[in-house]
């Protein structure tokens, strides 16, 4: 029969290195995902975004596998070097600290990137001071988390250092939230009132909003379940926090392979029938003057009714696209201030 110190070793390891356990298998999972979305951006925006975009990429995946390294090498010794050693089990050591450091430095880095394209997109400096600040906030509040685990090894005791924990996740979850709601607000200001563009900026503004939400979530939940037991079931949480921000940055990047798309429609009757190539991209990032937008750039749009076919081109102003030549404009989209070659309102 087991001992009570075997029984005891077993169920403080259950509490403790089960959470853990656990974290570490949803990390390696969204690290799988990590590396497919990275290799989508290498082998089709490496060449076309900036430099400093692809090199800094590259440094967010080299953070990111080094997190699933050092958790890996946390859970091995726990486990495996030392096992049936209680001390392991009760006790952090320096890899363990390095969690909560990798994800700070790795969510810092990705609300910091997140705060360029909000001034980017809207121009407003004021949102992008103060998601700056929350990142660096949440930043160097992880850090510090970080130093109290090696000050404060032991599990049982890490709610000893309440504040800096909270700050670090709440700071987080606050500039996840300011990032997602600038951007849908902005996005939202696009809309055109044509069904083909607007449908594709609701797919970024889903987009935007399922990124940014999953990381402000998790983070509550880890700060909520840190405070409420000092078991370590909110590691669970904090071990795959930091795939979620690479993921949450990568897809976004990845993403802008499916705004570009073509599209058909056919109203009710036979008088028309459209099919216009559509491509959306967020920001005019070649020059500093340009005013951030969307831009929809319309290739062409075939029509055709019973007595022949035509085409007319379509432009953009004001990230609202109209016709040029002489093709009607949609219903409820009348162009008085557009004129034909005969003097004619579109």
């Amino acid at each position: 029969m087991a001992s009570s110190e075997q029984l005891a070793l077993v169920a403080v390891t259950k509490v403790l290195l089960g959470p853990i356990l656990a974290g570490l298998y949803l990390n390696l999972m969204l690290y799988g995902v990590s590396v497919t979305q990275f290799y989508l951006y290498y082998s089709s925006y490496a060449k076309r975004d900036k430099k400093w975009m692809t090199y800094f990429i590259a440094l967010l995946f080299v953070a990111d596998t080094a997190n699933s390294v050092f958790n890996m090498v946390y859970v091995y010794g726990a486990l495996i070097n030392n096992f049936g050693d209680q001390t392991s089990v009760t006790r952090s050591n320096w890899v363990f600290a390095m969690d909560p450091m990798m994800t700070a430095l790795i969510g810092g880095m990705v609300q910091g990137f997140f705060a360029w394209r909000v001034r980017v997109l809207t121009g407003s400096i004021l949102a992008c001071i103060v998601t700056a600040v929350l990142a660096v906030v949440e930043c160097l509040g992880g850090l510090g988390t970080g130093a109290a685990v090696l000050y404060v090894p032991e599990f049982q005791k890490f709610q000893s250092f309440k504040p800096i924990t909270v700050i670090w996740l709440v700071g987080s979850a606050a500039a996840d939230i300011l990032i997602t709601v600038v951007l849908v607000w902005y996005l939202r200001r696009q809309k055109s009132g044509y069904s083909w563009t607007d449908d594709v900026v609701d797919r970024i503004i889903r987009l935007t909003v399922q990124t940014g939400m999953v990381t402000a979530i998790v983070a509550c939940i880890d700060c909520v379940l840190y405070l409420a037991s000092p078991d370590a079931y909110h590691l669970t949480f904090n071990f795959m926090l930091a795939k979620l921000y690479t993921n949450s940055l990568l897809s976004s990047l990845n993403a802008r392979r499916g705004w570009a798309f073509t599209s058909g429609s056919q109203p009710s009757g036979s008088r028309d029938q459209r099919r216009a190539a559509e491509t959306i991209s967020l920001g005019h990032l070649q020059s500093k003057n340009a005013r951030p937008q969307v831009f929809v750039s319309v290739e062409s749009h075939q029509i055709t009714d019973n007595e022949g076919s035509y085409e007319t081109k379509v432009a953009v102003e004001d990230g609202v696209p109209y016709p040029t030549e002489f093709a009607p404009p949609p219903p409820g989209q009348y162009r008085p201030d557009r004129k034909d070659s005969s003097g004619q309102a579109m």
